[in-house]
């Protein structure tokens, strides 16, 4: 999937993951895509509650090796 901007979250626990998040997607255009990685394992259930509350919409995200991949679409 074509992400316009990657965030590694990788290594941070609960809130970072989501508070680096908004500070990423905050730099997008609507309709462009973060690419999110974490190793936190709360964030499956945080960063789609915190997109779905935002406006913005989660196309997609599965899990490898124990690293979580998120693809947002900026509402």
């Amino acid at each position: 999937m074509e992400a316009t901007k990657v965030l590694d979250a990788k290594g941070f626990a609960c809130p970072m993951p989501i508070v680096k998040t908004k500070k990423a997607i905050g730099e997008l255009e609507k309709g462009q895509v973060l690419e999110v990685y974490t190793t936190d394992k709360g964030a499956k259930n945080d960063l789609t509650a915190w997109a779905k509350s935002g406006g913005h919409e989660v196309l997609k995200h599965e899990e490898e090796n124990g690293v979580l991949t998120f693809w947002i679409k900026k509402g």
